[in-house]
């Protein structure tokens, strides 16, 4: 037991006093003391108000929690629900040479399994027979009877406990870690201190709502004080509801006015001012292109254009579908900045994408007389320094090329323009590595990812946005299909008819090996079974020899995977391009840098193993030429047919196939996709060198955004220094905790 402390006796003797709960140190809230003030100190908890800010990481729901006979009907529910019982068993497998945890537990209804495959060591120390828990998760199958796999957990301590979950409302459930743990404090002590705490108002003085009173009334907000204490103990959903829109917002609040601040920094920074296109652009019309740009091409082109033509730097986002035609648009702007006497970078991800850049721009630009180099890490060091000296003399006009380009040794003599492809696949910080590179030069990102308008501005917030939504004229819409096993034998004679035709073929497969994947759990947790030919996940190497050896024999096929060397996937997509095979099968390697217009079948083996941008990008291969295309899914029964359906994880693979199979439009498909599977690391805040979202989703709460984007786009429009009385506290919460991102956002 804890010796009483003396001064924390003292304070709380004196009900009078109110003391200020952000300056309150945590030891002296009652029942917590110097021994557990220490492990909520590992977590980042120092004061009262803290400890009111460590919300819980999710709830116990009375109105979900299932009966374990009722785990069957819930293999189509697609919402988490929780069990409550008692353990039976806890046990390893013994076979095979990855280990298997299953713990049996039972409600007094049937009983149900929990399957881990991660950590089983770990997690067969933290549970014991006899011990009373809630485990909440999807419930999925496992060798056909309902299970949970890693699902989440709750110790519960006491038969109080199953009361409460069974009688109350709504049940906070707190991060946990062994620290806390050790110290006493998990979830159960956590509630009876957080709930005398919200309790004692009289003796502690909460901090003034940092959010402005016309924001909180005109998007109709909870109070600081109040949306605190529902965030712990709501008694409905309600409740639970408000009291979270209420700090998503404040969230993104403070992430819109960063990017608002971003914003004005640039918008008021002196740039390039360049005169309008001129004969060069006009040559390049005339001479190099065979085709008329679409009615969306103009449209962006005129916006970058008059950003060139002002007096402050353009920064746009140029979004496009795969082959919308992206890049012969920021060539028009390329040859805008060469003819008013400055360079132009164009960085790119990877080699092979710069490569196939440089190819494009140099087949167009020797034409027009203007000087281009190539920069990739790859290159030996006598060419580089050649480029570098080229680059540095002025001697070369058009610089592509990877992240060499923001290397040291890399000094241009006059930097006016700059472009980034596939601008997920850098950080800001490269970015403005290379805008440095230059005296405020315009900037131009590029995005074959569709992202739907509220996100974009949210992501890419400093930027402004131009989207070509059209496809060139003259191409035709790919048609793509759901098959299976039973249609293999007319699409096999299928692609050797279109290869006699003079066409090509992709023939694309999940893994490089039959052995490379062993039963793991996916991201959204659902088993992935250990590839094999009793399993029927077929894989590359293997596929490739039966195909070359007998199906497509007395063609060329030829193969390309991930663990090939650089230079061994650059011979096979040359030789591909080059029509040295009529076959290519591999990876998802090829989801980004070969353009093969000749290619008019993409084979997907397995597609219900892909996710809905990565069908997107490997339907992009095809399609590129004059010629019809053909997309084919290959499938399982169950995934081809609603009737044949049987679990949740088959109903959500059929119509995530579905919608693929029904529309080309990248935008409904990136849609669906981010709902399905949230915005992740690619949609990060890290992307745009701001603060982690902890509670507010950047998909599912788009309503949010655009109201938290309004008022802070509001506030910094009219009092862009934070000045005015009624927002100095807004101005003293970014100093204090987003001194960092402001810093950060601030540079140019």
């Amino acid at each position: 037991m804890e010796k009483p402390n003396l001064q924390n006796a003292m304070i709380d003797s004196l009900p009078e006093t109110k003391r200020q709960i952000a300056e309150t140190d945590i030891q002296y809230i009652k029942g917590i003391g110097p021994r557990k003030a220490e492990a909520l100190q590992t977590v980042g908890i120092e004061s009262a108000l803290d400890l009111l800010y460590y919300f819980p990481r999710r709830y116990l729901d009375r109105t979900r929690i299932l009966k374990i006979k009722d785990a069957q009907a819930a293999l189509l529910m697609t919402e988490e629900v929780t069990f409550v019982g008692r353990i039976k068993s806890v046990y390893l497998s013994a076979r095979g040479p990855r280990r298997m945890l299953f713990v049996s537990f039972t409600d007094g209804t049937a009983t149900l399994k929990c399957v881990w495959f991660n950590a089983v060591h770990y997690f067969a120390s933290v549970f014991k027979e006899g011990e009373l828990i809630a485990f909440s998760g999807r419930v999925t199958s496992y060798r056909d009877r309902p299970c949970l796999i890693h699902p989440e957990y709750d110790h519960l301590e006491t038969e109080s406990d199953e009361d409460l979950l069974n009688t109350g409302g709504i049940i906070p459930v707190y991060p946990m870690t062994e620290a806390l743990r050790t110290a006493g404090l998990e979830s159960r002590s956590l509630r009876r201190i957080i709930r005398k705490l919200v309790e004692s108002t009289e003796r502690f003085e909460f901090p003034e709502d940092p959010l402005p009173k016309e924001v909180l009334s005109t998007n109709s907000l909870l109070g600081l004080t109040e949306a605190l204490t529902l965030m712990h103990f709501p008694k409905d959903q309600k409740q639970l509801t408000y009291s979270l829109r209420r700090f998503k917002f404040e969230e993104l609040f403070y992430l819109e006015l960063l990017l608002a601040i971003r914003r004005n920094v640039i918008k008021n920074s002196p740039g390039i001012r360049m005169n309008p296109p001129a004969q060069l652009v006009e040559k390049f019309a005339k001479e190099c292109l065979p085709f008329k740009f679409t009615e969306s091409q103009r449209k962006s082109l005129h916006e970058i254009i008059d950003d060139m033509k002002s007096e402050h730097p353009m920064h746009r986002l140029l979004q496009g579908d795969v082959g919308s035609g992206k890049t012969v648009v920021a060539l028009v702007a390329v040859l805008v900045a060469v003819e008013n006497g400055y360079q132009a970078a164009f960085m790119a991800p990877t080699e092979i994408l710069a490569a196939q850049q440089y190819d494009t721009i140099r087949k167009y630009f020797d034409i027009l007389g203007v000087s281009s180099a190539l920069l990739t890490g790859g290159q030996n060091k006598r060419l580089r320094s050649t480029i570098y000296s080229e680059i540095e003399d002025g001697t070369t006009s058009v610089v592509v090329g990877t992240h060499a380009l923001i290397q040291e040794r890399v000094k241009f003599k006059r930097l006016g323009f700059i472009v980034v492809d596939e601008q997920h696949r850098f950080g800001v910080e490269q970015r403005m590595a290379l805008q440095e590179k230059g005296e405020s030069p315009h900037l131009l990102v590029m995005t074959a990812t569709p992202i739907p308008r509220t996100l974009s501005l949210t992501i890419y917030g400093d930027l402004d946005v131009s989207v070509i939504d059209e496809m060139p004229a003259g191409r035709k819409k790919i048609k793509t299909a759901l098959r299976g096993e039973t249609n293999r034998p007319k699409i096999y004679k299928f692609i050797r008819d279109q290869v006699l035709a003079g066409r090509q073929a992709f023939i694309v497969y999940p893994l490089v090996n039959e052995t490379s994947d062993s039963g793991r759990v996916s991201s959204d947790g659902n088993l992935i079974p250990k590839a094999s030919k009793k399993s029927g996940l077929k894989a590359a190497t293997q596929g490739f020899v039966k195909l070359r050896d007998e199906v497509f024999r007395g063609f060329k096929v030829g193969l390309i995977h991930g663990q090939m060397t650089d230079a061994e996937k650059d011979d096979v997509m040359l030789a591909f391009k080059q029509r040295s095979l009529d076959v290519l099968v591999a990876t998802t390697v090829i989801e980004v840098g070969i353009d093969v217009p000749n290619a008019t079948v993409m084979l997907i083996e397995h597609a219900d193993r892909f996710g809905l941008s990565q069908l997107h990008q490997l339907r992009g291969r095809i399609g590129r030429g004059i010629h019809q295309s053909y997309c084919i899914l290959m499938a399982d029964e169950e995934h081809l047919n609603e009737k044949k359906v049987q679990t949740r994880d088959d109903a959500a693979a059929f119509q995530r196939l579905k919608l693929f199979a029904s529309t080309n439009d990248g935008f409904k498909i990136a849609e669906y996709d981010l709902m399905l599977r949230g915005p992740g690391e690619f949609f990060g805040t890290r992307q745009s060198g701001l603060p982690p979202l902890k509670l507010a989703h950047l998909i599912k709460d788009r309503d949010i955004i655009t109201q938290a984007r309004r008022a802070a786009f509001g506030i910094a429009e009219s009092d862009p220094h934070l000045r005015e009385e009624g927002h100095l506290k807004v101005r003293s919460v970014l100093l204090k905790n987003y001194n960092e991102s402001l810093a950060f956002l601030k540079a140019t």
